[in-house]
């Protein structure tokens, strides 16, 4: 019998995973330092989980969660670019460390699969767009290294260890439960609750970035697929849509849904911050049956949806 563990399955993604694996058994475990995941992201199916709060970066806190433990889901980091280069330590811990520590708990309980959520950050600045899994990583930032070296560990584990490990490079996931009140929060939860407000949004750069925005349970159907899919231990496959985006683009069409016009600000560009990204999805599709469901409108109504009800006054 499977028993799942989502590390980190109490933050945006993480209790995506969680609610898609409740349709195929009745417990998950979640462990979950809370330092950005919310237990109120899970409390519509808090009866079916069972929630251990534990950081990551120390072993001892957790090495005994994973006893039994057949298949788990890496989500668990401090997933910010602009963190990682103010606060680069604690991005360290939890990434790298912490990623470490997982693998060590889970080579321990003799873990049948591990799925790692790595980044498309890892790619860097290319100018060859779709990104495949093939191109030499060039981080440029803390949180992109960090991410990469998680990758290397899975792959490691797998060859050394005899821990299957499979890694899904994210990128730009987008969809409900995202918060937006931090100052790390993706672009487009911000996006989101300014429209709701009415009010404009600062963008960072000109506005012509552009993003392979991918809705948040496509991602983590992906992540289900990772965990069953036979002959493909050790590897690394993009999680993406394979569309692309400008950010302008996801404004204006956020603002045609509304029916309003509201012009956005513009503040410098952010360090580490990439130009364009856009997935190859080719070899996911072929290995993992990677098919996504939600077109961008389809993707951007339902988060736009879940925001109005979540951010509408008790």
């Amino acid at each position: 019998m499977n028993r799942y563990l989502v590390t980190g399955g109490a933050g945006f993604i993480g209790s995506m995973v969680v609610r898609l694996l409740l349709e195929r058994t009745d417990r998950v475990v979640v462990v979950d330092d809370f330092s950005s995941g919310k237990e109120e992201n899970l409390r519509e199916v808090a009866s079916g989980v069972d929630l251990r709060a534990a950081d990551i970066r120390h072993f001892d806190r957790i090495e005994g969660h994973f006893r039994g433990i057949t298949h788990v889901f890496h989500l668990a980091a401090i997933p910010s670019v602009p963190r990682s280069i103010t606060e680069p330590v604690p991005s360290h811990e939890s990434n790298i460390d912490g990623t470490f520590n997982v693998l060590r708990a889970c080579d321990q309980a003799r873990t049948r699969r591990v799925v790692y959520a790595a980044s498309s950050s890892a790619y860097g600045d290319t100018e060859v767009l779709p990104k495949t899994e093939s191109m030499t990583p060039d981080p440029l930032s803390p949180y992109a290294l960090q991410k990469l070296v998680g990758e290397y560990y899975m792959r490691l584990f797998t060859t050394c260890f005899g821990v299957e490990t499979v890694s899904l490079r994210f990128f730009n996931v987008y969809g409900p439960r995202q918060d937006p009140t931090s100052q790390y929060s993706g672009v487009l939860s911000v996006f989101m609750s300014s429209l709701l407000d009415r009010r404009a949004p600062t963008i960072f750069g000109d506005g012509e970035q552009s993003r392979d925005f991918t809705y948040v349970e496509d991602v983590a159907g992906l992540c289900l697929k990772a965990a069953e899919a036979q002959g493909v231990a050790g590897r690394m496959y993009n999680a993406g849509n394979g569309g692309r985006y400008t950010l302008n683009e996801i404004w204006r069409e956020l603002c045609r849904m509304e029916g309003v016009s509201i012009q956005p600000k513009y503040g410098p560009p952010r360090a580490g911050d990439v130009r364009h990204s856009q997935a190859d999805t080719a070899a996911a599709k072929r290995d993992l049956g990677h098919s996504p469901r939600f077109t961008i409108e389809q993707g951007l109504k339902q988060t736009l949806d879940w925001y109005r009800q979540s951010l509408k006054p008790a």
